[in-house]
């Protein structure tokens, strides 16, 4: 990105920072909206979540002991998560359901289409040292939270190619990643969900947290919803890729990350006075849809 436009961003979003700040003030707001049974009727109810696998295809993303691949675990994660949560009766969306490479563009493309209410993009994480452990949990940001943090953004962004930028094309970059993502809402609630996910994880994880941050994952940049990235270990670790590739472990990650969406959605729910979707309909009427045309995605 040139450096002009990059700090065009970056002055762009600090003026951002400045309505996050004021995130509050949306309670009072929230008295003018129209009453639950209308803000429901409108469509405001949590129903849908678009689950991201990383990487895919000859894109294998990090490598642990013994040949296990980031892309097959994320995928398996993916997956057992998806099935969790349309028991519960949410409509799920995934990016790809196969060993397949998906575009930024298109892993875009498949969730604004979807019309979801969550973005939920998941990595295992790599390092130099193979003592690194533990899970982290991000939203969006121009600015990694710390150094770490931005070694990782660059790591997971170098799938997409070293000239990738926001999506939109030859859109002003500033408009491309001032949209509705980081409206005030929706950096909240993505802060919101990373929060929710890294206290789930860590919950099914003997390591310790490594804490919710921010970073710049062009992932995450032209999603129009609620959006984070979650790294569910290292697979750079002899004994957490052993974990990693084991179905037990794989089950406890999916059904930590889909304990985190359906408090997300009772939450996003409650603050809408909208009934749950996942509460309302019953596990056996869950609908099983085919992928997505012309890519991996199932919903």
């Amino acid at each position: 990105m040139r450096v002009d436009a990059r700090r065009a961003i970056a002055s762009a979003f600090a003026a951002v920072a400045l309505v996050y700040a004021t995130a509050a003030a949306g309670e009072a707001a929230r008295a003018a909206e129209p009453p639950p049974s209308q803000a429901a009727a409108a469509g405001e109810r949590f129903e849908a979540v678009v689950i991201d696998a990383g990487h895919g295809g000859e894109d294998h993303g990090a490598e642990g002991p013994g040949g296990l691949l980031e892309k097959d675990v994320v995928l398996e994660v993916a997956q057992r998560a998806a099935r969790q949560l349309r028991s519960h009766g949410l409509r799920v969306v995934l990016t790809r359901d196969r060993d397949v490479a998906v575009a930024l563009q298109e892993r875009t493309r498949i969730a604004n289409d979807a019309a979801a209410d969550l973005f939920v993009s998941i990595h295992a994480n790599a390092a130099p040292s193979r003592a690194a452990r533990g899970i982290e949990t991000y939203f969006l940001s121009l600015d990694a939270s710390d150094e770490a943090s931005g070694r990782v953004a660059a790591r997971e962004n170098e799938a997409f190619g070293s000239g990738v930028s926001a999506p939109g094309g030859d859109a002003d970059p500033v408009a491309a990643i001032l949209g509705d993502l980081v409206s005030t809402e929706h950096l909240a609630e993505s802060d919101e969900f990373a929060r929710l996910a890294r206290e789930r994880l860590a919950d099914a994880d003997s390591a310790p947290s490594r804490g919710v941050k921010q970073a710049p994952f062009v992932v995450l940049m032209g999603v129009r919803m609620p959006a984070a990235l979650l790294e569910i270990g290292f697979i750079t670790n002899p004994k957490e890729a052993q974990r990693l590739g084991e179905a037990g472990r794989q089950d406890d990650l999916a059904g930590a990350i889909a304990g985190a969406v359906l408090e997300f959605a009772r939450r996003y729910d409650a603050r809408r006075g909208a009934g749950s979707a996942a509460a309302a309909a019953a596990p056996q009427s869950t609908p099983q849809e085919g992928p997505v045309p012309g890519q991996g995605g199932g919903s």
